[in-house]
């Protein structure tokens, strides 16, 4: 297990935190392990239902959304007052 970086700390506080590997540029996804490990046994099982995977996913961004200080502001940009 690694510890993460100020950085990567900071990260996690937007909607879709993720981190690179500066060598390979590859993109990873920060996520709780409590969501990786609800995901991993839905998509282990052999008779997934992607409609389950699915309501997961949005009770997952539901979280994020209710813990996202600037939701609103992201809601609102674009309209017109």
């Amino acid at each position: 297990m690694i510890e993460l970086t100020e950085q990567q700390l900071q990260e996690l506080s937007v909607p879709e935190p993720v981190a690179i590997d500066p060598e390979t540029r590859e993109v990873y996804v920060l996520v709780r392990r409590e969501a990786y490990e609800r995901l991993k046994a839905l998509l282990a099982l052999d008779d997934f239902d992607p409609e389950e995977g699915a309501a997961y996913v949005n009770e997952v961004m539901a979280e994020d959304d209710a813990n996202d200080p600037h939701l609103e502001s992201y809601q609102h940009y674009g309209k017109q007052a």
